[in-house]
């Protein structure tokens, strides 16, 4: 069975990017409810060597066959969080594993430039990064129709 993980790398936990991150996972996975991962609830841990949930975080991510890593467009780019968890990898880390990029932004242009810039992010951690899925802030209240038209589409 494939093992779905979804990260939302939005500081604040529950927030609409999770909701779509969440949504897509559930969507992907068909057959079974993804492993979610709050960056936000990390909070100081993802500065503490040795912190538990951090490094359950990490195991989680490496576990995974399939990672849905989500972040809403923060100066142009993903969140300073995200970017702190996926640091803790190493080179090559998710190799082998398939990645889906999600951008949230208010407009297209900024989705789509946020997107490309998390798709490189993960290429250079060796995932097989899937189309990404950038989704501007109006449509976020349809979040599940727009994670099942991914999904279904999806290969």
């Amino acid at each position: 069975m494939t093992h779905y993980v979804v990260v939302s790398g939005n500081p604040r936990p529950g927030s609409r990017t999770s909701v779509l991150a969440i949504a897509v996972g559930r969507a992907l996975a068909r057959d079974g409810s993804p492993t979610v991962i709050e960056v936000g609830e990390l909070g100081a841990g993802l500065l503490t060597p040795g912190d538990e949930a951090t490094a359950a975080a990490v195991a989680a991510l490496r576990e995974a066959d399939v990672l849905v890593v989500a972040t809403p467009t923060y100066k142009g780019s993903y969140t300073g969080v995200l970017k702190v968890l996926l640091d803790q990898l190493p080179s090559q880390a998710l190799a082998g594993k398939r990645a889906v990029p999600v951008v949230t932004a208010g407009i297209a242009p900024q989705a789509a430039a946020a997107e490309a810039l998390l798709r490189q992010l993960l290429t250079e951690l060796g995932a097989d990064v899937a189309e990404g899925l950038p989704v501007v802030e109006a449509d976020l209240p349809d979040s599940v129709a727009v994670a099942q038209k991914y999904a279904a589409g999806f290969s």
